[in-house]
C-alpha cells in the first residue's frame, strides 16, 4: 500500500486489498495491521461494507431502500405529531398570557402582583 498518499485517496483495488487481507482478522490483530498501515479501523469496516453493497443485487437495494424509506416516512410522521403538539401547547400558552393582560388591564392590577 501506498504509505504516502492519505488511505483515501488510495485506488479502489487496494482498498479491496485491504479488506481480502483483513477479513479474518480478530479486532486486535485488525487494529495492529492497521497501525502498521496508517489506518483506522473504521475506514476498513467503511470499505468492507462498500464492498459488500456493491455486490448486493438490484433487488436487495430496491428492498433496502424501500425499508429506509418506510422508517424514514414513520420517524417523519412522528416528528410532525410532536410538533403539532407543541404548536398547540404553544398556541394555548400565548392565549393564556393574552388573557392575563387584558385581565390585569380591566381590573387595573400590576402584572408582578
Amino acid at each position: 500500500m501506498p504509505s504516502s498518499t492519505s488511505p483515501d485517496k488510495w485506488s479502489p483495488e487496494q482498498k479491496f486489498s485491504v479488506v481480502l487481507e483483513t477479513a479474518t482478522l480478530s479486532e486486535i490483530e485488525l487494529s495492529e495491521y492497521c497501525r502498521e498501515k496508517g489506518l483506522f479501523p473504521e475506514q476498513v469496516l467503511e470499505w468492507k461494507q462498500a464492498c459488500i453493497a456493491g455486490n448486493q443485487t438490484q433487488a436487495e437495494q430496491k428492498k433496502q431502500l424501500s425499508q429506509e424509506r418506510k422508517a424514514d416516512k414513520l420517524e417523519i410522521k412522528k416528528l410532525q405529531k410532536e410538533l403539532q403538539r407543541k404548536e398547540s401547547a404553544l398556541a394555548e400558552t400565548a392565549a393564556l398570557l393574552v388573557l392575563r393582560k387584558k385581565f390585569n388591564a380591566y381590573w387595573g392590577e400590576d402584572e408582578d402582583s
